[in-house]
């Protein structure tokens, strides 16, 4: 199991999997060494290593794999999630890097004792969500390395660490199956236990006056706090935010290898944002007497693994966001150790006026300097290390987010270049086009990922990213987004966050344990034919009458009826809408 490449010893996962069917079992072998694999029980999920047992006659149906990305066990058995197609999206540090394409379920539970009526209501929506999972957008894996560590994080392990298990390798936080790999893990499988990581990988290469550098842009997604963009907001006791995300940009020019990181997540307070119906539901800052304790648990956190931080707010400074953004100040004014910089990106940037968030690089380019970036040579000594990251958040932690840290990986792009002799001190990336906009798609493509792994849609403002100005595509196009993010979150979204749940761990099934489903009378599917109808029904008959009022008393006195039911219909929609829209069932909020 263990190769040599650049001379170091490193592990590799079996990368060409065969699936077996039984009547009785399912049997998964690598076809690169065929007594290399382990069989899976169909009547209850029973695990056991081949250990070279071939004799199990001929299968019933074979077929190609890549990977196995864990079980899950519901009330009537095990479930085994297999990765179905895989492509190739480029390399990182000249490992190849995957994305899942698909993924499927196998079910084992052919011997599962009788469920009751309430079990089975259960068990049902168990297996909905399990459909849910495999859809699952964006998640990447390497079958040669761990892709969860950051090049600076790799560099300061000890030399040998490549030559254990790809899983002991990975960061914990950044590893979207963590809690399905645990059964695989305690039969030993550790050739077939693939990491796998949520976020984006993106890779371009630069011409830079024939002078050709490589870029990969990896983003990865924290599971500590999992969730949807309505019904993951804020922070948990323990300082984890929604949609934490860390982001590297590494840069590999003649042999020289660079990273510099950025994070971004969710304002550490105590706060919700419930959907209602409403286009702008109201933001809610839950007062709890851990508030404190929450916010210095999360930078103490981002202290101890990044260093210096600095905390760039980039939510308005009125209304909803406004009372947010004051409370985030009045907490994180509590401590000495991280540095608060507030900038309303809409007040500055608005208006097409995106060139003004210099007036931010203005206030922290002293900090970023000495912050930096991390290098190594050609013998991998390391030659500078990033001292502090920058910590970007909006209310979403998507659009503005996105912009503002493309910005910023630019300015540290162009001082890396500068550094190695790629540019001159007076050159930067802007001056070179064609590369310019391998770089800038490159973050439109990472922004896109990131938003619909979160929302559910493209992200907003992309043509901020990639023009550097707002344009009437960009608006149309963010138009649609909004539109559809209200569906989604509304409608969707509820489900969604139980699957992440129910796949994260935070949602355990037991079996004999009374249920902790929330079953609801009606679905918010299917509240929704019945509302709209009643609405658009409601406006039609309304408008028609008002149209006709003029030629009679009735038809007058029938449109004023018909305005004043719609209204009515309306008000009892909105009065009712949490109850409308789709909920999670499965966990609370916090």
């Amino acid at each position: 199991m263990e190769i040599e490449a650049n001379s170091i010893q490193h592990f590799k996962l079996w990368s060409q999997l065969e699936l077996q069917e039984f009547s009785d079992k399912f049997v998964i072998r690598s076809t690169e060494s065929p007594i290399e694999g382990f069989s899976v029980s169909r009547f209850d999920g029973t695990i056991e290593k081949l250990n070279g047992d071939m004799s199990f006659g001929n299968p019933s149906k074979v077929s190609t794999i890549y990977g196995v990305a864990g079980t899950i066990r519901l009330l009537a058995g095990s479930h085994i999630l297999l990765i179905t197609s895989r492509k190739e999206v480029g390399n990182y540090l000249g490992f190849p890097v995957f994305r899942v394409m698909s993924m499927k379920f196998l079910s084992c539970n052919e011997a599962s004792t009788r469920l009751t009526s309430e079990e089975k209501k259960d068990e049902a929506y168990f297996m909905n969500l399990l459909r849910v999972v495999e859809s699952t957008p964006g998640l990447y894996y390497s079958y040669e390395t761990d892709i969860t560590l950051n090049l600076q994080r790799r560099c300061n392990l000890a030399k040998g660490w490549m030559s254990k298990p790809v899983w002991k390798q990975a960061d914990p936080r950044f590893v979207w199956n963590k809690n399905l790999l645990e059964e695989l893990i305690e039969n030993k499988l550790d050739g077939f236990i693939i990491p796998l990581l949520q976020g984006s990988f993106q890779t371009g290469h630069l011409k830079l006056k024939e002078s050709p550098a490589t870029i990969a842009l990896i983003s990865r997604r924290c599971t500590r706090r999992l969730g949807t963009r309505m019904w993951r907001r804020g922070a948990n006791l323990e300082g984890d935010t929604a949609n934490f995300i860390e982001t590297e940009q590494l840069l590999e020019f003649e042999g020289f290898r660079s990273s510099f990181l950025q994070v971004r997540g969710s304002i550490p307070l105590l706060w919700e944002q419930i959907v209602d119906l409403s286009y702008k539901p109201r933001l809610n800052i839950i007062y709890h007497e851990e508030t404190p304790k929450v916010v210095e648990r999360h930078f103490h956190d981002l202290l101890q693994r990044y260093g210096d931080v600095i905390a760039v707010d980039l939510t308005n400074k009125l209304g909803d966001e406004g009372l947010l953004s004051s409370a985030y100040a009045t907490e994180i004014q509590k401590l000495s150790s991280v540095r608060y910089v507030s900038f309303d990106f809409h007040h500055c940037c608005g208006g097409s006026n995106f060139e003004n968030i210099q007036l931010l690089f203005d206030q922290i380019s002293e900090d970023f300097e000495k912050h930096g970036y991390f290098l190594i040579d050609t013998e991998e000594q390391i030659l500078a290390k990033q001292r502090g990251v920058i910590r970007s958040n909006c209310i979403d932690c998507l659009d503005r987010t996105n912009v503002t840290q493309s910005y910023l990986a630019q300015k540290s792009l162009n001082s890396q270049l500068q550094r190695l002799g790629a540019l001159s001190s007076n050159e930067c990336i802007s001056m070179f086009s064609e590369d310019f906009e391998i770089f800038r798609t490159m973050w439109v493509d990472q922004g896109d990922e990131i938003s619909l792994e979160y929302s559910g849609t493209h992200a907003l403002k992309r043509d901020l990213v990639r023009y550097g100005k707002q344009t009437m595509t960009g608006l149309i196009q963010d138009g649609m987004s909004a539109l559809s993010r209200y569906f989604l979150n509304n409608f969707q979204d509820g489900v969604r966050q139980d699957a992440m749940d129910l796949i994260s761990g935070r949602y355990s099934v037991n079996r004999g344990s009374p249920s902790r489903v929330q079953h609801s009378g009606l679905e918010s599917l299917s509240y929704l034919p019945v509302a709209s109808a009643l609405l658009i029904g409601g406006l039609t008959v309304t408008t028609i009458t008002i149209n006709q009022a003029g030629r009679n008393t009735n038809t007058y006195l029938s449109s004023v009826l018909c305005a004043g039911v719609t209204a009515g219909v309306m008000a009892i929609v909105k009065a009712n809408g949490r109850q409308i829209c789709s909920r999670p069932r499965l966990c609370g909020l916090l």
